[in-house]
């Protein structure tokens, strides 16, 4: 048995008619539009779209009402078994307890009949406590937390406006999360990839929090922007490289210390399974935006590329979610290997790598008709992983 479509045949366009649209299943809910750090990889503040200036601070609880009546709306629309919500920012937690408290009640409150409702929240840990912890046991709402690696990997670009880094101020929270009291809350821990870092290092100081998931994110950037450390040779791999380093010892550990969704994802796709993560895979994307003032908008990396790239015109007071499905960007995610540009189309990795993520295939002359920019170093990620998963195969098969 040898991995399916990983390499082999090229892709080939899919029929000219596109399939329904798929319902929307996530919601990222920008509870707050500020933050407490100052990090200078933030893809909400250091890119190309401000349009955070000019929002409310905090979601207003008749915003969160018209949300929660929208999510119901759709979710029983289209008979949905469940929605996940993840409470976001900036800082979440910057909202407060009360706020909190107010938007996952109304929200549940407002879904009703089969649909169930999975709320997480994504924060750096820095405001987290026994008092937010507790009100998320009481609600079930999971929780995931950003961190780079030691202090040292993760200063470098998680600080304080003053300079100060953060990992000091997160180290405990994660303490804490993973105690026995709330580890049943603990989602995982975020690490934003950096060249300058030991790739295992990092790894092994996660692993030092015993996250149940490790979620390693190639910082943004495009063909337009490209991401540190990206040079002219378009066959250089840099991230390849330290992504294959970590997969390494990550695949020969003998009892899997953690999940790592990016490599999971690989090898389901590589043995015929689906993705969990837009990175990578040919899946309909089915996550919209909604911001604290209320407007819903396309995947928030999209703010990498260009002012207004992930807007859509529509608001929660008058639209419903439905209306965003009929939008020209979010149809365009939805359409599969018919989708991406001519190049990934021929690519005999399609299947696997699935053109990457979104925003990062954009340049400011053509959109987003173009592979990745990381391209070569996917390529070279998923040719590594399937050698792995073959030779075990082979070996199993011949065992």
């Amino acid at each position: 048995m040898r991995p399916q479509r990983a390499f082999g045949q090229p892709g080939r366009p899919g029929p000219t008619d596109d399939p329904p649209a798929a319902p929307i299943r996530q919601i990222l809910l920008k509870i707050h539009s500020r933050c407490n750090l100052s990090c200078d990889h933030c893809y909400m503040y250091q890119h190309a779209d401000q349009t955070w200036r000019h929002r409310p601070l905090v979601m207003s609880k008749r915003t969160l009402d018209h949300t929660a009546a929208r999510i119901a709306e759709h979710a029983a629309d289209h008979d949905l078994s469940s929605v996940s919500v993840v409470l976001h920012g900036g800082e979440p937690l910057l909202a407060g307890a009360h706020t909190l408290d107010y938007a996952v009640r109304a929200i549940r409150r407002a879904v009703r009949g089969r649909t169930a409702v999975r709320f997480g929240l994504q924060t750096n840990g820095l405001l987290l406590d026994d008092r937010f912890l507790d009100l998320f046991v009481q609600h079930e709402v999971t929780v995931g937390v950003s961190l780079d690696g030691p202090s040292g990997a993760n200063d470098r670009h998680r600080r304080y406006a003053d300079g100060r880094g953060s990992h000091g101020g997160v180290v405990p929270a994660l303490h804490l999360l993973r105690s026995e009291r709330y580890r049943h809350l603990y989602g995982g821990i975020l690490c934003t990839v950096d060249l300058d870092n030991d790739p295992e290092d990092v790894y092994a100081h996660l692993l030092e929090f015993e996250p149940p998931e490790v979620d390693l994110l190639l910082p943004h950037g495009n063909w337009t922007k490209p991401p540190p450390g990206r040079v002219d040779d378009p066959a250089a791999a840099p991230y390849a490289g330290w992504l294959i380093a970590v997969f390494d010892r990550w695949y020969e550990a003998p009892e899997r210390q953690t999940r790592i969704r990016l490599f999971e994802s690989i090898i389901a796709l590589l043995l015929g399974g689906r993705s969990g993560t837009e990175a990578v895979g040919l899946g309909r994307i089915d996550l919209v935006t909604i911001e604290t003032d209320g407007a819903i908008e396309q995947g928030d990396a999209l703010k990498t590329t260009e002012e207004g790239m992930a807007a859509t015109g529509l608001h929660v007071a008058r639209d419903s979610i439905d209306r965003a499905l009929g939008h020209p960007g979010i149809q365009s995610r939805q359409r599969g290997l018919a989708g991406l540009c001519t190049t990934c189309r021929r690519c005999p990795a399609v299947a696997v790598c699935g053109g990457g993520l979104y925003a990062h295939r954009y340049r400011v002359d053509n959109g987003f008709d173009n592979p990745s920019v990381y391209c070569a170093d996917l390529f070279a990620l998923i040719r590594h992983v399937a050698g792995r998963v073959s030779a075990d195969l082979e070996r199993a098969r011949a065992s």
